[in-house]
């Protein structure tokens, strides 16, 4: 599949890499279209060997062209980039809050995926939900889902509206795990520890505990129990939790960052 990934920023280039590693793509059938001269010479030392600065004529021969631009970009792109499509381009944007039926107007295209990858894939150990149009067959949902696992794990929804769900648990999820880990840094050096203690103790924690889940089956609630005895030390944390509503706090900021990403979608949707 002769793919274009227009845009080399964090995830154009993290996309660009994981192709080629995984060999999934060869270098030939891999083109990228990026402006910034020093984004081109990263993509350089990929070893990518169609670059280009601006839409033209090449688009044409590709078969799948990946939006990896900001959204706020888009209105810049969409009409320099129609004139090069036709009916058997695929698109898979992972512009935020971009709707299907908006790429579809703006860019004339039919097929149309939507991805929403996370932080964690630029090291392949990403989070990534898509959803795609009717006009997206099976086999070319399977061969960019392919493409997709490059980057960590890949789940497809039939709902469009779930990919704005997703962004508030697996998109926007790694900053929330990143606010723990800084409480509860801060929450030691309170206890004595100096930062470079508290941050060894806490990372490896964290590291070690989603290892521990990975290589097991227990669930959250049962490996908790084998943790905090009767009476313990981890029973006194957790009835402070629990004492605080932790639970409802967290189920209320994942509703907020779902609603958000409703509204930037109904917005960007207006404006189209």
């Amino acid at each position: 599949m002769k793919t274009l990934i227009i845009g080399g920023g964090n995830m154009g280039r993290t996309f660009a890499s994981s192709f080629l590693t995984a060999h999934i793509l060869r270098p030939a059938d891999l083109t990228v279209l990026e402006r910034s001269v020093q984004a081109l010479e990263y993509l350089r030392g990929l070893n990518i060997e169609n670059l280009h600065t601006r839409p033209a004529d090449y688009i044409q021969e590709q078969n799948l062209i990946v939006l990896a631009v900001k959204p706020q970009d888009s209105d810049e792109l969409f009409p320099t980039l129609k004139p090069f499509l036709s009916t058997k381009h695929i698109i898979l944007s992972i512009m935020a809050g971009v709707q299907i039926d908006t790429l579809e107007s703006k860019l004339g295209i039919k097929k149309i995926i939507r991805a929403m990858p996370n932080l964690p894939a630029q090291i392949g150990m990403g989070m990534t939900a898509f959803t795609a149009n009717e006009e997206v067959s099976r086999k070319e949902l399977i061969e960019v889902q392919n493409l997709l696992s490059t980057t960590g794990k890949a789940i497809y929804f039939e709902q469009e509206k779930m990919l704005d769900a997703a962004t508030a648990v697996s998109g926007s999820g790694p900053a929330y795990v990143f606010y723990f880990m800084s409480a509860m840094m801060k929450a030691a050096t309170k206890l004595g520890f100096n930062e470079s203690q508290a941050e060894l103790l806490v990372w490896q924690t964290f590291s070690g505990s989603i290892d521990l889940q990975n290589k097991n089956s227990l669930t959250c609630d049962e490996w908790i129990s084998k943790v905090a005895s009767r009476g313990g030390t981890t029973e006194a944390a957790m009835k402070i939790f629990a004492e605080h509503g932790t639970d409802e706090i967290i189920g209320k900021a994942l509703d907020a960052a779902f609603q958000r990403s409703l509204e930037l979608g109904k917005k960007k949707k207006k404006k189209a």
